[in-house]
């Protein structure tokens, strides 16, 4: 046996235990495969525990629900159940999610949307380093970075020992710090200025596949909207903070934009490939930007049955606007 399958295994046996002691007596499971964790139903109820990644479960879960005829949906996790339970209160499909503590299930409790901090005065200082340099500063939960069409290229940061505020330049920690040992004597705006146009060679659209253009791709649609608001009937596109801070650059995370679409304002939820967490994160997009319109873009070949399904169960309904001539 793999460890892969021996995890999964034990994850079933898990879930089983915890239902059986919240529910009672001798229930009749009927158990299901589900990457990431287990799940199986009890009479019209889906059960699933999420043991990977819990934040960015409750999508998978709802579709494994949906997908099997049930008619609510128990999501058992041992954190970021807060977070769940704010997400899964705008569904229009019963969905009970639980803190898992021990052999015991605890109703979670819905925590409130993170306020964003505020940029140090030291850090705005950059800004217009990177725009010379051609980046496009981008505010994200108190944090000023640069990118080339969705890709961040420089970020501003405190000196862990020294405190000293610096801009360093490169794609992700590990390569900001591997381009400080090796230029770091190098005028900072022109080494960034030699990174954004190297980038951006990469990152236009049509370009030959590059490690430089696979990452962040739902962020270099929404730079493109940004520059061709019309193709999804906007006036004007303007890039937004998400509403929980993204947990590195390396993983594919929705990105936010606000949209004026005739007249109205419309939360415009980025993403590409199937995600299906997607839609619960518009969600929470929509509810921190305060519009009643909210819409998921993503490529066409990506816009999936199953990811309308969802979008269809969010009340009110996320929109989804696949778009044909997006890589």
């Amino acid at each position: 046996m793999t460890d892969a399958a021996r995890l999964a295994r034990l994850n079933a046996v898990k879930l089983a235990a915890l239902v059986r002691a919240h529910v009672g007596g001798e229930p009749v499971l009927e158990p299901g495969e589900y990457g990431g964790g287990a799940a199986l139903l009890h009479g019209h109820d889906a059960w699933v525990l999420a043991a990977t990644d819990p934040e960015r479960a409750l999508g998978g879960a709802l579709a494994w629900a949906v997908r099997r005829g049930a008619g609510a949906l128990h999501l058992v996790a041992e954190s970021g159940t807060g977070l769940l339970a704010r997400r899964a209160a705008a569904f229009s499909f019963p969905v009970h999610v639980w803190h898992a503590e021990g052999r015991a299930l605890l109703p979670a409790v819905a925590e409130p949307l993170p306020v964003p901090p505020a940029v140090p005065a030291a850090h705005l200082e950059f800004e217009p380093v990177m725009v010379v340099a051609g980046a496009v500063p981008c505010v994200e939960h108190g944090v000023l970075a640069g990118e080339v069409r969705g890709l961040e290229v420089c970020r501003v940061v405190d000196d862990e020992f020294t405190g000293a505020v610096r801009l360093e330049v490169g794609v992700g920690a590990h390569d900001r710090e591997a381009f400080l040992m090796l230029h770091g004597d190098r005028p900072t705006a022109d080494a960034l200025a030699e990174v954004v146009a190297a980038v951006a060679a990469h990152r236009r659209p049509g370009a030959a596949s590059h490690p430089l253009n696979r990452l962040a791709k739902e962020r270099a649609l929404r730079a493109r909207l940004v520059a061709e608001p019309g193709l999804i009937g906007a006036e004007q596109v303007v890039a937004v903070a998400p509403p929980v801070p993204r947990p590195n650059l390396k993983d594919p995370v929705p990105c936010v934009a606000v949209a004026t679409v005739a007249g109205r304002q419309v939360t415009v939820v980025c993403s590409t490939g199937v995600d299906l967490d997607a839609v619960p994160f518009a969600i929470d997009a929509r509810t921190a930007i305060g519009t009643a319109a909210c819409c998921l873009v993503l490529p066409e070949r990506d816009a999936v049955g199953l990811q309308r399904e969802l979008a269809a169960l969010a009340s009110p309904p996320v929109e989804v606007w696949p778009l044909a001539d997006v890589s």
